[in-house]
């Protein structure tokens, strides 16, 4: 299952676990943990009790109490002291030992906050990059939906030289988009996936306008039957994924886990390869994954009545990492996350 990144107030979240960065206490004073405590009520204070004191980075698990999630699991993150004090070994021992228990504890989906970034003086940018390294490599091991909760865009620093970057991208895009008279038209649709608890917006573009004339075969239809013109067709997205996995050389697992798919999705395209529909950010999220160029991308979006368009901000991004061949798919949707666009994956 996928690695998502939102802005979200973590005792809010409706996972089977959340996690809470507190002390070795467990006591709940400050930031993510008087808040965690707060919301929990005071049968936490009373199960912490039991089973203080907690080393720093371990992690222990209580039940959830007045939260929407059923567990916690506390974990104690590093003081920053500038970096020179193994403050990252610790950090990923945090991370890890979290997403070890949730799963010993039969969890399907945990929230993370940004562990040691409050009081702890942890630099955020840096807790954010190092979480998503250490949760990914977990994930490829692992079937586990896991949430990087940021509480505010404060909380989240982003690169600057690369927003400059794409926002100059954005920008000329737009003026050649434009320019051309050539303006995809697009429709948004907000799907409210149920299984995976999520709100995706699917993008359903118009047919891009025709500068020549449809292939002779495309004429030459009417004189067809229906069994000889289904025929003629070109393959489904489903073939055309398949087709490319092979041809990159990758098994189905590396595809859809370096696409920031879940397996359940994935496997509903395997069961219905002919009548399959991705959304966008999925169909993108596979291409990203294949490491396609932006002539292959368009085909294989083509396969599924898809697009990248010149006129909306998602596409632009999408283009803009293509266009540099980054690949890295958490990188890109840090971009589409500091652009409020929708994230890549399922």
């Amino acid at each position: 299952m996928p690695l998502q990144i939102i802005r979200q107030d973590i005792t809010k979240m409706k996972v089977d676990a959340i996690v809470n960065t507190t002390n070795e206490e467990m006591v709940g004073y400050s930031g993510v943990d008087f808040a965690v405590h707060e919301s929990a009520g005071p049968e936490l204070d009373k199960e912490c009790a039991k089973i203080v004191p907690l080393g720093l980075g371990t992690a222990k698990i209580t039940k959830g109490y007045n939260l929407d999630a059923k567990y916690i699991i506390h974990t104690s993150g590093p003081i920053w002291r500038g970096g020179l004090e193994g403050e990252s070994i610790i950090l990923k021992s945090c991370y890890l030992e979290s997403l070890k228990l949730a799963v010993e504890n039969g969890c399907n989906s945990v929230a993370f906050p940004l562990i040691s970034s409050g009081v702890y003086g942890y630099p955020k940018d840096q807790v954010l990059k190092f979480a998503v390294q250490v949760i990914t490599e977990f994930l490829f091991e692992h079937e586990l939906m896991v949430y990087l909760c940021v509480f505010d865009r404060t909380s989240y620093e982003f690169s600057q030289k690369l927003f400059t970057e794409i926002r100059e991208f954005i920008n000329d895009e737009y003026v050649d988009s434009d320019s051309d008279g050539s303006i995809d038209k697009i429709q948004v649709i907000k799907n409210f996936c149920l299984s995976e608890e999520c709100i995706r917006e699917e993008y359903i573009e118009a047919a891009p306008k025709m500068s020549a004339p449809m292939p002779s075969s495309c004429g030459n239809a009417k004189n067809k039957s229906l069994h000889e013109y289904m025929n003629s067709m070109d393959k489904s997205f489903a073939y055309k994924l398949f087709d490319l996995i092979d041809a990159r050389g990758m098994t189905d697992v590396e595809c859809y886990k370096k696409a920031n798919v879940d397996k359940k999705t994935f496997s509903k395209i395997k069961c219905n390869p002919d009548t399959y529909r991705p959304s966008k950010q999925t169909a993108v999220a596979f291409a990203i994954a294949l490491k396609l160029n932006l002539d292959e991308t368009q085909a294989l979006l083509a396969s599924a009545g898809l697009t990248l368009s010149r006129s909306f901000t998602f596409d632009k991004i999408i283009r803009y990492f293509i266009q540099k061949e980054i690949y890295d798919i958490f990188e890109i949707n840090e971009a589409l996350f500091e652009f409020d666009q929708v994230l890549l994956g399922c």
